[in-house]
């Protein structure tokens, strides 16, 4: 692993080529518009299932060293893991960006895919005995907000979750 420093549409993510990806410095802009970013990091990562581990790995180490909370710093630290995952499980692309944004106040995830997947991203409502499906109701759960953001130019995407960069003093 290298250190590199909207609401959902209706619209299917469409095409059947890979889209491109960011390079990992990426723009400093986060996808959906967040501005006043203070610090961009980004793993380039393949798409493989030990990628899962190599972004929470980095994303604890990097919100560890900007002394960011344990309580939001794991929560940031799942919801990485679970956007990652599923970026693996659903977008068949060959690599997947995961980049973090941090401001004075937030803390912004996002996950770019290849899209090639047939479906977007979207909640579900899993039965008590089924085996998967609850990841987004996790990013949903700890995160303020949330959202897929479509490629400008191809059937790539980026989901995004931004938490807040301090704890919440309602849940203490």
């Amino acid at each position: 692993m290298q250190h590199a420093g909207h609401t959902f549409s209706p619209r299917p993510p469409g095409g059947g080529q890979a889209a491109p990806l960011p390079q990992p410095d990426g723009p400093g802009r986060p996808a959906s518009g967040l501005r006043t970013v203070r610090e961009t990091r980004a793993f380039d990562l393949p798409a493989v299932p030990a990628s899962v581990r190599a972004a929470r790995t980095g994303m604890q180490e990097l919100l560890t060293a900007r002394g960011v909370a344990p309580e939001v710093r794991d929560n940031a630290v799942m919801v990485t893991s679970e956007l990652v995952t599923n970026a693996l499980t659903h977008s068949a692309g060959d690599r997947v960006v995961c980049r973090l944004h941090l401001t004075a106040d937030r803390i912004r995830v996002e996950v770019d895919d290849q899209a090639r997947g047939p479906a977007r991203p979207t909640l579900r409502c899993p039965g008590p005995d089924a085996q998967n499906g609850r990841g987004l109701l996790l990013v949903d759960a700890l995160s303020g907000a949330w959202g897929v953001t479509d490629a400008p130019d191809g059937p790539g995407r980026t989901v995004w979750a931004e938490l807040r960069r301090s704890p919440d003093p309602a849940a203490g």
